[in-house]
């Protein structure tokens, strides 16, 4: 019996979908609130660096009355340390991280990059893989009707 020990604590290391592979039933998934499941990667977090909580704010607004994003979380006092035009640099940052569709990220960049005061925005998005689904689901519901550009939102 001491034998075994060694080999069921590894077995307790091993993650639910392996061990559901080892015993052929699939892993049991939860069924989102609306009946349809998440795609994984349909929705992306983006995050882009600004120099001061007023433009970080004025952009954040922007970005959701667009409808370009759900929801804009601002991370203040950030410390970002770059090298730009061959010099170390050091500054106090404001992160913004934007929740959108990521078809959408093409068009949230173009506005980024329209309205930022750095002459190179970051803007830069990783697709969300899992997550609550009915906030996922949320995320894309508000973003699901990007009106024409000059043309107020619903």
């Amino acid at each position: 019996m001491p034998a075994l020990l060694p080999v069921v604590s590894r077995l307790l290391l091993l993650p639910r979908a392996l061990l559901s592979m080892a015993s052929g039933s699939p892993p049991s998934q939860p069924s989102p609130a609306s009946g349809s499941a998440y795609v994984a990667g349909s929705v992306s977090a983006a995050f882009v660096t600004c120099p001061n909580e007023k433009v970080a704010k004025e952009i954040a607004r922007a970005v959701v009355e667009k409808h370009l994003a759900a929801c804009v979380n601002l991370i203040p006092q950030i410390t970002s340390i770059y090298e730009w035009k061959g010099k170390i640099e050091e500054d106090s940052e404001v992160l913004m991280m934007i929740k959108t569709q990521s078809s959408l990220v093409p068009a949230l960049t173009d506005f980024v990059r329209s309205v930022h005061p750095y002459e190179v925005a970051e803007v830069i998005a990783l697709p969300v893989e899992q997550g609550n689904s009915p906030y996922l689901h949320w995320v894309r519901q508000v973003t699901g009707s990007v009106p024409e550009s000059g043309t107020a939102p619903p």
